[in-house]
């Protein structure tokens, strides 16, 4: 019996998700390495900036976020008709219900840990427009509505994110009582962070889809194309997770139970907040496809954008990169396994 064969969901997965994990855990350790072998990296890196972000931490960021951009159907952004019961739920669980989750979590375990905390806050407000499509048909879920919601995730963060993150780090926190003196930020240094980190690869990927299609057909764009980027979007995080580690090799070694800090809220937010959505949609009565696609695009966040808002707007060293780095580490076990649960509710419960 092959591995394909005991293992087909893990089949499914390309070589380069299947190991995601791996790659990184070896960008971390190469990035340990690069900083005690090469003690003047900072110098060179910091040579040339835009604005607080080096020039070759910005291209990287740019690269990691383009591919991702332009497999997204914005096509699809009108065809909501048959799905606005979806689409609501969607917007409630990942504008409403996801970002408060992660902001109770963050202060529940991290309330002593300001950069670790708002690093976590910050991956709670960027919704997943990247792995959820793997998730999702790994899952059997509806691909055609997942891609809709991922459309719609990608434009609305351009309009959101800099606001949800004012609310969440600042205003909210305000009404609470709660201290939040040690983060210092401007709504303008978030707003700008994701004009460019996102706004531009949205651009250059909206565009590459519209002139792709027209000219070549879906069938050469999503068969030949994007199988032929993808990968860069790997290479732009590995890179950027390398050149962080090479910085803050240090600070990591010296406080290695930080790790764990960040992975125990992580973990009860891919389990709670997959849980929620399931069960919302399979009361609802969406059926399992929709009701699995609703469950993964929640559950899933955009950590690309939360590393790159991470440094544009605290650095590279910061607590809040390092919390963003992290995630991927734990995101991509974690809902490996959400796909089983899934594919085993669907089992039992859906015909």
């Amino acid at each position: 019996m092959t591995s394909q064969t005991r293992d087909p969901v893990l089949a499914k997965l390309s070589l380069l998700d299947r190991f995601l994990p791996v790659w990184i855990l070896a960008a971390m350790a190469a990035g340990l390495i690069l900083g005690r072998v090469v003690p003047g990296v900072q110098g060179a890196l910091d040579s040339v900036k835009i604005g607080q972000t080096s020039l070759p931490i910005a291209l990287g960021l740019l690269l990691m976020m383009y591919p991702v951009l332009a497999k997204v159907r914005y096509e699809d952004m009108g065809h909501v008709t048959g799905d606005r019961k979806l689409l609501w739920l969607s917007l409630l669980l990942n504008w409403l219900i996801g970002p408060a989750l992660m902001f109770t979590l963050a202060w529940v375990f991290l309330a002593d840990q300001p950069a670790l905390r708002t690093g976590l806050i910050v991956i709670g407000l960027a919704r997943c427009i990247a792995m959820v499509l793997i998730w999702n048909d790994l899952a059997c879920g509806d691909s055609e509505a997942g891609a809709l919601l991922v459309a719609i995730n990608s434009v609305f963060q351009i309009v959101a994110y800099a606001l949800l993150g004012t609310f969440y780090l600042r205003i909210l926190p305000g009404w609470l009582g709660l201290d939040t003196q040690d983060v210092q930020f401007s709504t303008w240094e978030i707003t700008k962070a994701v004009l460019i980190f996102l706004g531009i690869p949205l651009v250059a990927g909206y565009l590459t889809r519209r002139v792709g299609l027209r000219t070549k057909g879906k069938a050469w764009y999503e068969g030949t194309f994007i199988p032929r980027i993808a990968p860069f979007a790997l290479y732009g995080l590995l890179f950027t997770i390398v050149v962080m580690f090479a910085l803050q090799g240090d600070a990591i070694i010296s406080d290695p139970f930080s790790v764990v800090q960040i992975a125990i809220p992580l973990l009860a937010y891919f389990a709670i907040m997959w849980g929620v959505s399931f069960a919302l949609g399979a009361r609802s009565g969406l059926g399992y496809p929709k009701t699995a696609t609703l469950a993964f695009t929640a559950a899933g966040n955009n950590f690309e954008l939360a590393i790159a808002v991470s440094i544009g707007v605290w650095g590279v060293t910061s607590g809040q990169a390092l919390t963003g780095v992290i995630g991927p580490l734990i995101e991509v076990p974690a809902l490996v396994a959400l796909v089983y649960v899934s594919l085993w509710l669907r089992r039992r419960f859906f015909r």
